[in-house]
């Protein structure tokens, strides 16, 4: 996840219209806001967040003769964080009210004072910052709306069950056609009905089940690049290794010698401050 923006303490008295970009944007709005959803409008009327999507139009404004007080965090999520906000219901281009906007804003003000500091952690920290504001979303996300959800998923349950299965078991060969013979539906009602529900396809599950399993056996295994790929559930070398750039950004060579400089400058660190 790279943050590319923090801007705090926005004041608006009139109607906000945002464009739509590549970038993704978190609002933690201080003060009550009316949210355009579809045509319809939403009042929140205390403390409230919302994460808008590139492909989502912003539009709010505040309640009539209110002045809108908000942070803003820009920020560019990979494949993973999209599914790890799913993982935790947390909902994208709709507004959560919060009970206490108390951690998320300090969260969001550490990241800003953070990034003025040309540490060489930065990356790291922010990410890690932006896990928990999710988790602080996810917490505010009631258990009512997730049970909505579920309740509007056609065999939600049974499709959670699966993706369960397939972060627990990457390296099986996994068949859409078996899984529709097993659920006696066709296949493109399938893929609509996993998109609906997690907010990815079911190759993407796939491929990151594999790859977080790679990532894994890289860092903690001295095993060839090639028995990597093959307890990871590749047949080849040399795909699993495009797949793995493409994804990752980098060579599955060049991971494990990163994350081994990283163990090894954080040892050092940790020798230091002892």
């Amino acid at each position: 996840m790279k943050i590319t923006k923090i801007i705090l303490g926005c004041r608006k008295s009139g109607t906000v219209y945002g464009d739509m970009s590549d970038d993704y944007c978190l609002y933690l709005f201080r003060t009550p806001a009316v949210f355009n959803l579809g045509g319809n409008e939403k009042l929140c009327t205390g403390s409230s967040v919302i994460m808008y999507t590139g492909s989502k139009r912003q539009y709010f404004r505040p309640q009539e003769n209110k002045t809108m007080k908000y942070d803003i965090v820009m920020f560019r999520p990979s494949a993973t964080d999209k599914q790890y906000a799913a993982s935790m219901n947390i909902p994208f281009d709709v507004p959560v009210e919060l009970d206490d906007d108390f951690v998320i804003a300090s969260l969001i003000k550490s990241m800003k004072v953070r990034s003025r500091i040309n540490g060489r952690r930065n990356s790291e920290f922010m990410e890690l910052s932006m896990r928990m504001v999710l988790i602080c979303i996810g917490d505010m996300c009631s258990s009512e709306s997730a049970s909505r959800h579920a309740r509007d998923i056609p065999m939600y349950h049974r499709f959670k069950a699966i993706r369960e299965d397939i972060y627990s078991d990457p390296m099986r060969g996994w068949s859409v056609d078996e899984l529709c013979a097993e659920l006696d539906i066709s296949k493109t009602y399938f893929h609509r009905i996993y998109l609906e529900a997690f907010g990815v396809t079911f190759l993407q599950d796939v491929i990151e089940s594999r790859l977080i399993c790679a990532e894994e056996l890289l860092t903690e295994t001295e095993l060839s690049v090639s028995a990597v790929a093959e307890q990871c559930g590749y047949d080849s070398d040399s795909y699993f290794m495009r797949q793995f750039k493409q994804h990752r950004g980098c060579t599955p060579t060049e991971y494990r010698r990163k994350a081994a400089a990283e163990a090894a400058a954080m040892l050092a660190d940790e020798v230091s401050g002892s």
